[in-house]
């Protein structure tokens, strides 16, 4: 990375690699850790459990996706072309993937799951359970590729 400003460049570095860290390793966890025990409850337990889990992602989720987004943008426009530019445009549009499905797929399942009734789920209730864990997985690969691309974006400049 060029050193036209070294300072604001290792503390965006650092916001970088941080807000793509949180970011993986909290989907990362919910892969291997929530989506199992959520699977394994019958159909009222889970209801309420995601309707409870939910509560503690936002705002914070959103807020720190997006932070990402901007420092990887300010870094990008930062270091000057090249290898690690390169990269960091690749990792913005991974971001966008991770928001996107996001809003677009999870989003509106947990709303289906937070109208529904934990304690007496209708007849004709479909589990959203594998249409979630599939979207999930999808952002949760986006994430970790962005982590990574992120970090090798940043050795680049030493």
């Amino acid at each position: 990375m060029e050193e036209r400003a070294p300072g604001v460049i290792h503390l965006v570095s650092v916001v970088v690699l941080l807000g793509s860290g949180i970011v993986a390793g909290v989907f990362f966890a919910v892969a291997v850790s929530v989506l199992p025990a959520l699977a394994a409850m019958s159909p009222d337990r889970y209801l309420h459990t995601h309707q409870l889990l939910g509560k503690g992602y936002h705002p914070a989720m959103p807020l720190l996706v997006n932070a990402t987004l901007l420092a990887d943008i300010a870094l990008a426009v930062l270091v000057g072309p090249g290898t690690a530019r390169a990269l960091l445009i690749a990792t913005a549009v991974g971001i966008v993937v991770v928001e996107a499905v996001s809003h677009l797929c999870n989003a509106p399942i947990n709303k289906e799951v937070g109208r529904t009734s934990a304690q007496a789920p209708p007849a004709d209730w479909r589990d959203p359970r594998p249409r979630w864990r599939r979207w999930h997985m999808v952002r949760t690969a986006a994430a970790l590729l962005v982590l990574v691309l992120n970090s090798y974006a940043v050795t680049l400049g030493g």
